[in-house]
């Protein structure tokens, strides 16, 4: 290698392209691209909501009359780039008992779009619970009676159900 070097063979030309480096041979670092930014402006809307995919999951199907009903809503990105999913709120998502959001039947202030972003192949998970009882007002809650109950999370977007963006599972209250 010595030989290289005394040679001059590294210095022939003007611009001196296969010269090392003054600074000590270290390489630029490499620009990165704004994968992000690229994916949603190539990808359609559409097909960024195909993507997409949510469930819900609870670890058994029956409680007793006193306990909490812990449930996992997992959303995940199917795609190998990152995506942003447009939503009609800042809160991406919900969750409903039997249709009513959150167990509550106190509707909510509407807000501002917001989005859901996803690295590529990403997948989050939510931990929520419900305590068995329904919201009537700003400062009144009643007990959901024994019986069947069906638990559900979808995307804060318009017709989350018919772009497969929903889930739900069916579990049951027992009296004690």
């Amino acid at each position: 290698m010595r030989r290289i070097y005394d040679s001059g063979a590294l210095h022939r030309d003007d611009e001196e392209p296969q010269a090392p480096t003054e600074r000590g041979g270290r390489p630029q670092a490499a620009r990165s691209i704004n994968g992000r930014a690229w994916s949603d402006l190539l990808l359609p809307t559409w097909l960024r909501y195909r993507a997409v995919s949510v469930d819900i999951e609870v670890p058994q199907m029956s409680y007793p009359a006193e306990t909490k009903v812990p449930f996992v809503v997992t959303i995940r990105n199917e795609l190998p780039v990152p995506i942003t999913l447009p939503t009609d709120s800042p809160r991406p998502w919900t969750w409903y008992v039997d249709g009513v959001p959150e167990a509550s039947h106190v509707d909510s202030v509407p807000g501002e779009a917001g989005s859901l972003r996803f690295d590529r192949g990403e997948r989050k998970q939510f931990r929520r619970q419900w305590d068995r009882m329904f919201r009537v007002s700003d400062d009144e809650w009643e007990p959901a009676p024994a019986g069947e109950y069906t638990l559900s999370a979808k995307l804060s977007i318009a017709n989350a159900g018919e772009r497969g963006l929903y889930s739900e599972t069916t579990v049951r209250i027992s009296e004690q």
